[in-house]
Order: C-alpha cells, then sequence, then structure tokens
C-alpha cells in the first residue's frame, strides 16, 4: 500500500505487530540519513543530532488493521503521547478508529531553543529531550520521548536541575496534600505504597535536585501526552527503562516553556506552535514574539504574517515551512497595521 504525505515525499506501508493488534505502518522511502538509521539500527524517536539545523524526524501516516487498537495505542506505538496523536487527527475517534482509517503520526519535531546537552524538557509540547555524552568516533544523536507533566494546580517546576538518584522498583510515599485531600473526603491515603502493579511510579524513578519531583513510570500509561501527576514527569514504562541506566547521576535537567518553537532547515525556516498550558490563546503577543524567532532565519524576505497567525490559530503542534508571502498578502500587511490581523486584542 502507497500513501503519499505531500513534500515529495512517498511513503510504503509495512505490517508489524502491536500488542493488541497489527497495524499498516507507513515508512518513508527517503534519503535521510536520520530515517535510514531510525528504520535500521536506531529505536524510534532516536535521531542524529542535526550537524545544522534543528529539525528531527518525519511525520507519517499508519492505516488501522485491527478493531481493537485505539488512537492511544497507536499514539505508544510510534513514541507519542495523547494530546500529540488527538491534535494530529482531530476528526478521528480516539477509543474506536476503526479498520482502514488513516492516522497522521507527527513524528517531526524541532528541537527546542536550549543547550543540546543532557536533558531537556519542554511542557508546553509534554515531550523530553535527551541528549547523551558521546565519544570518540561515536554519532552525536538526540533521544525523545512523549511525557505527561504537572496538572493545573501543581504545575511542573521551571528551570535548570541535576539528575540526584536512581530508584527500581521505589516504594511511594503520598505527599501530605494527598492524605489531606483524602481525608476532607472521608477517605484514607496510605502512608507508603509498596512496589508493584498499583505504585504509580512504575517500576523506575530518577530523582531530580528539586525536593519532591522526580522523572519516573507510571502505572497508568493513557496519562502520557496529558497533564495529569501532581508535578513530576510521567513517561512510558519502556521509556523510563530505556534512559534509566544510561543516564549518569548529575545529568543537567533543564525544563523550559516553549509553546513556539522556530527552527531551521535546508535553507527553510520551520515553525510548530503548541497551545499554552493555561487558557490563554495566541495573539497579536504571540505573533510580536515570534517574529524575532524567524528572523534570525528570514533574513532575504518579508515574514508571511498571515500564514503564521493561522499556525497561531491552530495550534496544533505540527511542523510547517513558512513560506513567501504573496504579492497581494504583502500589499493587505502594507494597508493595515499589524495588530489589525488579530479580531481580538492582547
Amino acid at each position: 500500500m502507497i500513501l503519499s504525505l505531500g513534500h515529495s515525499h512517498t511513503i510504503t506501508a509495512i505490517t508489524i505487530k502491536t500488542g493488541l493488534g497489527a497495524l499498516l505502518v507507513a515508512t518513508l522511502l527517503s534519503t535521510s540519513p536520520v530515517l535510514a538509521e531510525e528504520t535500521g539500527e536506531w529505536p524510534l524517536g532516536h535521531y542524529r543530532l542535526p550537524e545544522y539545523g534543528d529539525l528531527i524526524g518525519e511525520a507519517y501516516k499508519v492505516v488501522v488493521d485491527n478493531e481493537a487498537d485505539t488512537l492511544l495505542d497507536i499514539a505508544r506505538t510510534h513514541n507519542l503521547g495523547y494530546e500529540e496523536i488527538r491534535r494530529a487527527n482531530p476528526n478521528v475517534s480516539l477509543w474506536v478508529p476503526g479498520v482502514g482509517t488513516e492516522v497522521v503520526v507527527p513524528a517531526q519535531h524541532i528541537l527546542p531553543d536550549a543547550d543540546r546537552t543532557g536533558i531537556v524538557i519542554n511542557i508546553a509540547e509534554l515531550r523530553l529531550y535527551y541528549y547523551p555524552e558521546v565519544g570518540e568516533g561515536e554519532v552525536p544523536r538526540v533521544e525523545t520521548y512523549p511525557i505527561g507533566i504537572g496538572r493545573d494546580g501543581y504545575d511542573t517546576p521551571l528551570g535548570i536541575t541535576t539528575t540526584t538518584m536512581r530508584l527500581e522498583d521505589p516504594a511511594w510515599y503520598p505527599p501530605r496534600s494527598m492524605r489531606e485531600e483524602a481525608a476532607a473526603r472521608g477517605e484514607s491515603a496510605p502512608a507508603v505504597v509498596p512496589p508493584g502493579p498499583d505504585n504509580p511510579l512504575g517500576k523506575h524513578a530518577i530523582l531530580l535536585d528539586i525536593p519532591g519531583y522526580l522523572i519516573h513510570g507510571t502505572n497508568d500509561p493513557d496519562g502520557i501526552g496529558m497533564r495529569a501527576s501532581r508535578g513530576c514527569i510521567r513517561m512510558f514504562p519502556e521509556d523510563i527503562k530505556a534512559i534509566f541506566g544510561a543516564v549518569p547521576l548529575g545529568t543537567q535537567v533543564n525544563i523550559v516553556d516553549q509553546p513556539i518553537k522556530v527552527g531551521w532547515d535546508d535553507g527553510t525556516a520551520f515553525v510548530q506552535v503548541y497551545q499554552f498550558l493555561g487558557d490563554q490563546n495566541h495573539g497579536i503577543q504571540s505573533l510580536l514574539e515570534t517574529q524575532p524567532m524567524l528572523n534570525q532565519y528570514i533574513v532575504d524576505q518579508s515574514v508571511n504574517y498571515a500564514q503564521l497567525q493561522e499556525l497561531l490559530e491552530r495550534s496544533d503542534g505540527q511542523v510547517v515551512p513558512i513560506e513567501p508571502p504573496t504579492q497581494d498578502e504583502l500589499l493587505e500587511e502594507q494597508a493595515q497595521p499589524l495588530i489589525l490581523l488579530y479580531e481580538v486584542g492582547l
């Protein structure tokens, strides 16, 4: 089966087995070394670090081949979380996508605007990036994983910290706030939850140098890609297991909030926009803040404000190349102030 994605890419479908059935998986036929490594020796979500530029991965499509598969099953199989798969497929049923349904897999990312060292967590996109140290002759690479973060009222803290300890089969001690909340409901909370299937930390935990905050697994994988924790960073069990033994103690962890990312690849500027974590929408302020970010890359043409406005309004996390504005768009921009592009002000 051949599926077309546009942008001169052609993909062919192969069948792989998942835990709940089979999927027809679309793989790009491309000369890209990143994709060659990903579909060969490197695990999904592992990429050669771009020597020049900021893009990793490619978006592609899969065709559901088993009625038991949910959109969340497909997301997990393809290194995605809940919000990523939902935003990319707004018209596909979450629980019953249906045999024969095409599902977009948004597996392309712009690397966050941060030092490419240690772990970088961008809470706006619910994603973790790990830049392993490499020895002489090794290929610099980046690994990326979907995560869950703190829900409203339990925000995941921002800033730079380090890893301090690794715990395998950790016990979980519910915080005082949780015990007090349970008592207010007339319920009791355990003082400790031992290792096992009921432990929300899962089987692996990496402590941060911020008291009470960890990167850990989960006993509820459906919460990956959502704001569902009390501030900690959750990962799929297989993902935390993959980095657990690889991340040295003392590794830098940079937690950032970048809902708008701008990058460069092969002479083209790209933008990737996510929704704010709160109720705020992107407006004129976001447009004004994005302009200087784009000016780093676009020096010989005008910024396409009409396209940029559309991307900010969509906020769907797709990586989109910025096209030069048409002559009509240039004339329209000259005829009205930039702020009038938005019906709503700041």
